[in-house]
């Protein structure tokens, strides 16, 4: 029996769906970055969302394959390093096109909520001795903004839109290079780097953790198919669910609780 027939017919005995990368479109995953505004029309930017996304479906392809040799031999192969290499660098260019996008989106808002989109324009627009098309192109951007004002609030509510997403990105990018807790500093992170492979699709799963706790599981792929979940433009949180979601991700326990706990279990 072929790795395609073994990873078929485990496949076939999964009672949860399962959507192949097969069927994923690299057009998904670009349209849905480009709903964000300010990202959409920007040429540089634009290249990395091309990036991500050719580099989303040559990993893609590694996971299935690192999965049916998972199913085919019992036991890890050794395609899941490079595998995790991969992953580990694809989640860091995640996160600074998101983080780039983030930074500019609030200092717009600040710009135009202070009234100073014409004078930043026009700052972006002096002489450097010699034509810095990128600085056109940015002073083209604030002024398109303060000739459609409404596009502030879209802004806004793009910003809450990619908070969840963004977020877990932050929580795991520091993990992967800090070798730290998010929002921690000097704090140590429970094996940064290390994945297990995820049963249905093959990516890596890693830890959210805090200190000891687990908040959640997440792999790369969990990460591209959230920001692919962009495209439903209809799901927006709202504050409320921002604040909700801000104060799980900073669940933890005191040493003292720990302690507790622990005791609690040993009288069982």
């Amino acid at each position: 029996m072929t790795e395609e027939e073994h990873y078929d017919d485990y496949i076939a005995d999964q009672d949860q769906s399962f959507r192949s990368h097969n069927d994923i479109t690299p057009d998904e995953l670009t349209s849905a970055l480009h709903s964000l505004e300010l990202l959409h029309g920007e040429l540089h930017l634009g290249l990395q969302v091309t990036n991500l996304t050719v580099i989303d479906q040559f990993i893609m392809g590694i996971e299935q394959h690192t999965l049916q040799e998972y199913i085919r031999t019992d036991k890890t192969p050794p395609e899941a390093m490079f595998l995790n290499a991969q992953s580990q660098m694809w989640i860091f260019a995640a996160y600074e096109l998101l983080r780039t996008w983030r930074a500019r989106a609030k200092d717009v808002i600040k710009w135009a909520e202070n009234g100073g989109l014409e004078m930043k324009a026009k700052s972006l627009e002096e002489d450097q001795g010699f034509i810095h098309s990128s600085r056109q192109m940015r002073a083209k951007q604030l002024r398109d903004v303060a000739a459609n004002p409404t596009r502030i609030e879209t802004i806004k509510t793009d910003l809450r839109r990619a908070h969840i997403p963004f977020s877990r990105i932050e929580h795991l990018r520091v993990s992967l290079a800090k070798h730290e807790v998010r929002g921690r500093s000097g704090s140590v992170a429970y094996a940064p780097g290390y994945g297990r492979i995820n049963m249905m699709n093959g990516s890596l799963q890693y830890q959210l953790e805090n200190g000891p706790v687990i908040l959640d599981t997440i792999s790369r792929r969990d990460i591209a198919d959230e920001l692919r979940a962009l495209n439903d433009t209809t799901k927006v949180p709202t504050e409320e669910d921002i604040a909700s979601f801000d104060e799980f991700m900073r669940t933890s326990m005191s040493k003292e609780e720990l302690v507790a706990m622990r005791g609690d279990q040993s009288d069982v």
